[in-house]
């Protein structure tokens, strides 16, 4: 650190970018036709993870990173390389000794299923069907794009189990477990049943777990546009492609493992899925059948449910291809100066169609960000960290790329990754949402305010989480108002929303302990349906609904961009542990609330202390790294002014040399630059005890901010569901995205209702509290 900080700040090189001039630099460099073009290209076909369009993503995405960052393409030979072999191994294992930028492939083997033959019927009273379902969406040739591809990927679920069922129909609603107990309490057998449930509430693998679990045959998943607020048909809007309303024959393809039990490959649950890989039958795998199913068909259904007696017979196939599939996560580097120290930027390019939105406009974004860091390279800039950018494969399956390879290096990430910033879907409507970890929620905050609205002036790009699109109407459900509403609460003292699960932070956060962020501009109750996971997520509704002019994807390439130039560039990183701390004790009046309201007898006050003294512990840290990089900063001032003077004076000194051996007849001089003016040498003849000790204090301070979020990591992981080990924070066990707080000790309450297991998790907390204390107390 002592050569990377003295080179960094008195580089002989005075023409490269640093500090405000190189951020300056980049957010001059994302465009919106730069951003359109790159849409243009990624979402022109469909790319599944694991198809032949899959792998052409993946080659655009490496020529890109190749050309941005100048890295040398002599050879006609793409560096992709087998997951587990000694080129990919080599590859990650040596990011910390890399001097200049690296750009490969790597290739995981996950068990993924593609669709065969499907069908949905209601049967008569013998045995024969009544009626078929019309399983495709269907597009006209106003959206092109839609219309070409409309048969190319069939409507289906990832990881869905293969096979037929019969049997009665019964509606569960959204499918949550509340909905379920609800009709259990009723007296509704499941057994043998076909289960018929909304989409939304909660992540679609759970609604066909608990239909699992309580014994039913199979599970039908529908879109309802009354969960499109007040953009609907009802309130005058034409469906889409001729309106901004839903087109009703949409489906919402996606997966359905069990992913707040564990996601990746389910065969390979906490390891990686290498070719040979050992494989197993993983319990976050269904057992059942199940299919997404429009609204169109589902209003069949639903007038056949209506007289309240037995529901139709029902009967489903949903046959499935199911093999071991290669897919195609694409890595890009940009060496630091401190190269144990990594910041990774990630999204990923896997659709179930074209995914114009997801996952294309967060690939776009990233894009535009490495056309800005790019520009920097071109002008001799490098970061102080390095910056590790990654192109995810198989997310859309269960997050499967970035898990395997988080479970192939997980030594290397545990010594060298100190952030992760993820976008996903950065437009796909009109409101900005900003997730993370507690400790990088001012980061988030402060790097958003530092950038203008993209379509609003005088205000920020901060204030567009107010924004709430424009098309109103008369009509709207206040089950799906009031779902809104409580999501748009579930933020943080600053507004920032936690962490759950659902994009590719999962790995970093909930399972090594690395602080994430994650963000875009999603969909409100008020603008153009987006059909996600929808042959109608497009070009052509990115470009007319979804973001004209592609001003939200440069804001996002903007707001990443200056995460990564912060995370990467700060002296001391710029990790809030206080107001990390004071958020603990938030997550304790949620459980004490709980624990209130239902009369659980459970003592939370040694928990309280230990936050307490966390807090305080967390304080003086504050004071310290203020000192620490201050301190760095006026002796790493003076270092500049006087290697300034040094170099002024060995110039001059230079020409008078060089005027010197002509006039006696030597005609050739030394480049005047060329004198040795190294960092180390300059350290070594100075013996500087004071730069050398305020530089330990700097290293002493950030060491105790990366342990931060790692001290919530528990090798035993979450009760039930281990792979899940951070103790803070994790997808809730019955919501899949959504994040429950303090998940151990909250569900022990209100899933388990146990107050045995509530004190024993409170204990663990504590536990992992105090050690924290002590880490961060210098």
């Amino acid at each position: 650190m002592l050569n990377a900080l003295t080179h960094w700040h008195t580089s002989n090189e005075y023409h490269v970018l640093k500090g405000k001039r190189a951020e300056e630099l980049f957010l001059s460099v994302p465009d919106e036709d730069s951003a359109i073009a790159a849409s243009r290209v990624y979402a022109a076909k469909p790319h599944t993870a694991g198809t032949a369009g899959d792998l052409d993503t993946a080659k655009i995405f490496l020529a890109h990173l190749q050309e941005e960052l100048q890295i040398n393409r002599s050879s006609s030979d793409i560096p992709l390389y087998s997951a587990g072999s000694r080129e990919s191994r080599e590859a990650t294992l040596a990011i910390s000794s890399l001097d200049e930028p690296k750009a490969w492939i790597d290739v995981y083997y996950p068990i993924l299923n593609s669709p065969l033959d499907r069908s949905l019927e209601i049967l008569g009273d013998d045995g024969k069907p009544v009626w078929s379902a019309e399983l495709e969406e269907v597009a006209d040739e106003t959206d092109p794009y839609a219309f070409e591809f409309a048969n190319a990927v069939p409507a289906w679920h990832g990881i869905s189990k293969g096979g037929q069922a019969e049997g009665k129909l019964i509606d569960a609603q959204y499918g949550r477990k509340r909905d379920y107990d609800a009709l259990v309490e009723a007296g509704v057998d499941f057994s043998g049943k076909i289960v018929l449930t909304r989409s939304g509430g909660i992540f679609r693998g759970l609604k066909v777990k608990r239909a699992q679990e309580l014994g039913a045959a199979a599970v039908l998943v529908y879109l309802d546009p009354h969960g499109d607020g007040t953009v609907t048909v009802e309130n005058g809007y034409a469906p889409y492609p001729h309106g901004p309303a839903r087109n009703p024959t949409s489906v919402e393809r996606g997966a359905v493992q069990f992913l707040s039990l564990y996601p990746g490959d389910t065969s390979t649950p906490g390891y990686p899925s290498y070719e040979n890989s050992t494989r197993v039958e993983g319990e976050s795998k269904p057992t059942i059948p199940s299919l997404p199913i429009s609204w169109v068909n589902a209003q069949v259904l639903l007038n056949h449910l209506k007289d309240g007696g037995d529901g139709p017979t029902v009967r489903l196939v949903n046959n499935v291809d199911e093999k071991i599939t290669p897919i195609w996560n694409v890595m890009g580097v940009i060496p630091g100066h401190i190269k144990n120290e990594v910041v990774v930027l990630g999204a990923h390019r896997d659709a179930w169609v074209t995914g114009a939105s997801d996952p294309i406009s967060g690939t776009v974004s990233v894009s535009e960000a490495i056309r800005g860091f790019g520009a920097l390279l071109r002008k001799g800039w490098r970061p102080l960290r390095t910056i590790l950018i990654t192109s995810w494969d198989a997310e859309e399956y269960g997050l499967i790329g970035s898990t395997e390879w988080g479970e192939d290096f997980p030594e290397w990430i545990k010594d060298h990754v100190v952030a992760y910033v993820n976008t996903d879907t950065s437009a796909s409507g009109s409101r900005l949402k900003a997730a993370g970890s507690p400790l990088l929620a001012h980061l988030l905050r402060e790097t958003a305010e530092q950038l203008p609205h993209p379509s609003s002036e005088k205000r920020s790009l901060w204030d567009a989480r107010e924004d709430t699109g424009t098309l109103f109407g008369e009509h709207m459900n206040p089950e799906i108002a009031a779902m809104h509403t409580d999501k748009l609460r579930a933020v943080d003292s600053i507004g920032v929303r936690p962490l759950g699960s659902g994009s590719d932070y999962t790995v970093f956060l909930q399972y090594h302990g690395v602080p994430s962020t994650d963000g875009g501009f999603t969909s409100t109750l008020h603008d153009p349906v987006y059909h996600y996971h929808s042959i109608f997520d497009t070009q052509y509704w990115q470009e007319l609904y979804g973001d004209p002019g592609f001003f939200r994807h440069v804001a996002i390439a903007k707001h990443i961009g200056l995460q990564v130039f912060r995370l990467s560039g700060d002296i001391i990183l710029p990790f809030n542990t206080t107001h990390y701390s004071l958020e603990l004790e938030s997550y304790l009046n949620n459980v004490e609330s709980i624990a209130a309201t239902d009369s659980f007898d459970v003592d939370l006050s040694p928990l309280r202390e230990s936050i307490h003294a966390l807090q305080s512990a967390s304080l003086e840290l504050d004071s310290t790294k203020t000192k620490a990089e201050h301190k760095l900063r006026k002796i790493l001032k003076e270092w500049e002014k006087n290697h300034a003077m040094r170099h002024k004076i060995c110039r001059k000194v230079s020409k008078v040399l060089c005027k010197l051996k002509k006039v006696f007849g030597k005609h050739k001089c030394e480049r005047e630059d060329k004198h040795d003016d190294s960092p180390h040498r300059r350290v070594s003849s100075q013996s500087d005890r004071h730069l050398i000790k305020a530089i330990q204090q700097v290293q002493a301070v950030n060491k105790r901010l990366i342990a931060f979020e790692r001290g919530f990591i528990s090798k035993d992981g979450i009760k039930d569901r281990e792979w899940y080990k951070h103790l803070g924070v994790a997808p809730g066990r019955w919501l899949g995205y959504g994040a429950t707080t303090f998940p151990g000790l909250t569900e022990a309450l209100t899933m388990d209702r146990n107050v045995t297991a509530a004190a024993y998790e409170a204990g663990r907390l504590k536990d992992l509290v105090d050690n924290l204390v002590k880490t961060i107390r210098l």
